[in-house]
């Protein structure tokens, strides 16, 4: 995850989804930019694709363009999902499990981008095979990492320098992670929210090295429906 500016540095409260009029303005102008940006690299390449076509797709001047992204890359890196979950976050019920509120926000998060399936899948295929979209992604999740450490810090009361809180939210971002790849190689067939509360299960089980030496439970494979 990034915030909707993953370049900048972030706080708690502040990637709330902007209110004012020509904040919603402004965020609806980065999401067409992007769209149009991703529909472009699907059909003709990330390097064969100009700022100058993607500005054109979406009728802007190239100077505007760099009003909103600073480079093609950020285009790319631009997460709209992550106001939405900070929110849900920051408007979790007082007394809820930590536990069940990741859970929670993860089913809803899970419905709200199951609509944007294609889109996100041409982003991962993107973070994975271009080479200065790699080294940024990496850039991303330690940020990720730093930000949510703050996040639970304020939500557990606990210093953002507990060991036992930083190793519990690197567990928690790499487990997240992995169930994204996860969905990207399975090109989406499977439910991301379905992904990533099965690699949940495995982080509250303790992630047993042992366990990987007991065989696999056999899963039993749905019957095809009758058309």
């Amino acid at each position: 995850m990034a915030s909707a500016d993953p370049a900048r540095t972030r706080q708690p409260g502040a990637a709330s989804p902007p209110t004012g009029l020509r904040e919603r303005k402004k965020q609806k102008t980065k999401e067409a930019i992007q769209r149009a940006a991703l529909r472009l690299f699907q059909k003709q390449g990330y390097d064969e694709t100009t700022i100058e076509q993607i500005a054109a797709a979406v009728e802007i001047s190239p100077s505007t363009f760099f009003n909103y992204f600073p480079s093609k890359e950020d285009v790319v890196i631009y997460d709209v999902y992550d106001p939405m979950t900070i929110s849900m976050f920051l408007e979790s019920p007082k007394g809820e499990p930590l536990d069940a509120t990741i859970r929670r926000i993860i089913g809803r998060m899970g419905e709200v981008m199951d609509a944007d399936r294609e889109m996100i899948l041409v982003r991962s295929k993107l973070f994975l095979e271009v080479p200065e979209l790699r080294g940024r992604m990496w850039d991303e999740l330690e940020r990720t990492n730093a930000f949510f450490t703050t996040l639970l810090a304020q939500r557990t009361g606990r210093s953002p320098n507990d060991f036992e809180l930083r190793v519990t939210v690197r567990i928690l971002t790499s487990a997240l992670y992995e169930a994204a790849i996860e969905w990207w190689n399975l090109k989406g067939r499977e439910p991301l929210s379905t992904l990533a509360n099965r690699a949940l299960d495995v982080v509250q089980a303790g992630a047993r090295l042992s366990a990987l030496a007991e065989p696999r439970p056999k899963v039993s494979k749905p019957r095809a429906r009758p058309s």
